[in-house]
C-alpha cells in the first residue's frame, strides 16, 4: 500500500459517521472524494502551469482528504450520529479540529515534516490571504463545491437535517440573492480565474433549477392555468 493510499484509508475512517440506527453516514467522505477530484483537476489547469510553481501533490491531496475531519470530529462530540447540519463551531475552529485529527491519525503513517505541511495547507486554506499554492488550490476547490448543484444539494441536506422545509430553502436562496451573497463569493472566493469562471457557469446553471423550485413551491405555473 502506498503512503497516499494509507492516508486515504485513514481519512475514510475519520470521515465516516455512524448513526444511532447503526447505519453508516458517508456524506462527508463523499464530499471529500469530490474535493480530491476537483483539486487534482485544478492542478492541471493551464493557468497554474503558466505560473511554473512547484506543487506538493502528496501534501495537498492529504490535506484535502482531511480538511473535513474537524467537522466529523465535532459532530462526533455532539453525539453519535449527529447530523452535519447541527454544529455551532465556525470555519476556523473546524479547521483547527482537522489539524488535530491529522496529528492523531497520520502520526504512524506519515513523516513529521509532511504532517506539519499538511496542517499548514489546511489552516491557510481558510484564510483570505492564503500564501501557499497548495492552500489556494484547496480553498478554490471548497468554494467551487458550494457554487453549483452539489452545493445546493448539500444545503438541502443541512436544512432537512435541522427540520426545515423546501420553503425554507427557497427563502434562504432569495435572501442570498438579495444580499448579493453569490456575487461576493465569486469576487472574493477564488484565486484562479479559470476556476472563478467555472463557478460562475455552475451558479448560472443552478439558478435555473432554483427558479423552477420557486415556481413549484408557490404553484405559480398552476396559478396561470387557473380561471378563478
Amino acid at each position: 500500500m502506498s503512503e497516499l493510499d494509507a492516508v486515504r484509508d485513514l481519512a475514510e475512517q475519520a470521515l465516516t459517521l455512524r448513526r444511532p440506527t447503526g447505519q453508516f453516514d458517508n456524506s462527508l467522505w463523499d464530499r471529500t472524494q469530490r474535493l480530491v477530484r476537483t483539486v487534482e483537476y485544478i492542478c492541471g489547469l493551464e493557468e497554474l502551469a503558466k505560473k511554473s510553481v512547484q506543487i506538493d501533490r502528496f501534501c495537498l491531496i492529504a490535506a484535502t482528504y482531511f480538511n473535513e475531519a474537524g467537522l466529523a470530529r465535532h459532530l462526533g462530540t455532539q453525539g453519535q450520529g449527529a447530523e452535519p447540519g447541527n454544529f455551532e463551531a465556525n470555519g476556523d475552529e473546524l479547521l483547527d479540529f482537522s489539524t488535530k485529527v491529522v496529528e492523531e491519525r497520520l502520526a504512524d503513517a506519515v513523516e513529521r515534516a509532511k504532517i506539519e505541511k499538511i496542517n499548514r495547507i489546511i489552516t491557510e486554506s481558510g484564510r483570505r490571504s492564503a500564501g501557499t499554492m497548495e492552500a489556494m488550490i484547496l480553498s478554490d476547490a471548497r468554494n467551487l463545491e458550494d457554487m453549483g448543484a452539489a452545493g445546493v444539494l448539500n444545503e438541502f441536506r443541512r436544512f432537512v437535517c435541522t427540520g426545515k422545509s423546501i420553503c425554507d430553502v427557497v427563502q434562504s436562496w432569495r435572501k442570498k440573492k438579495d444580499y448579493r451573497y453569490w456575487q461576493a463569493r465569486l469576487k472574493e472566493g477564488f484565486r484562479f480565474e479559470q476556476v472563478r469562471k467555472l463557478a460562475e457557469q455552475r451558479l448560472c446553471a443552478v439558478e435555473q433549477f432554483m427558479k423552477q423550485l420557486e415556481v413549484e413551491v408557490e404553484a405559480q405555473d398552476l396559478k396561470e392555468l387557473s380561471t378563478e
